[in-house]
């Protein structure tokens, strides 16, 4: 089963939240609508701005650790390598 590590924020620059899931289009899903408390919901963390596949989710959590450890600057690299323009991906990745 694959593994998917993600980047959400607010706005261009703004808070980042990185996590892992099974199933992104599902877990992007209730960030966006609010449907678990905490972090993203209490700063309102909803734009898809970076993710990763990968083969299984043990590799997924493993680089979610990488990511979380790393600086901020770092992780707006990271982003702006894949979507400069820090566009919302989740449209893009819904059936």
């Amino acid at each position: 089963m694959p593994g998917y590590v993600y980047i959400l924020t607010n706005r261009r620059h703004g808070t980042l939240y990185v996590g892992v899931t099974n199933d992104i289009v599902r877990r992007v899903h209730e960030h966006r609508t609010g449907a678990t408390d905490g972090f993203t919901k209490q700063h309102d963390l909803h734009r898809l701005v970076f993710f990763e596949t990968h083969e299984t989710v043990p590799l997924a959590i493993e680089r979610e650790k990488q990511l979380k450890r790393w600086k901020r600057d770092w992780k707006i690299e990271l982003i702006e390598a894949a979507n400069p323009d820090w566009d919302d991906l989740y449209p893009g990745i819904v059936s």
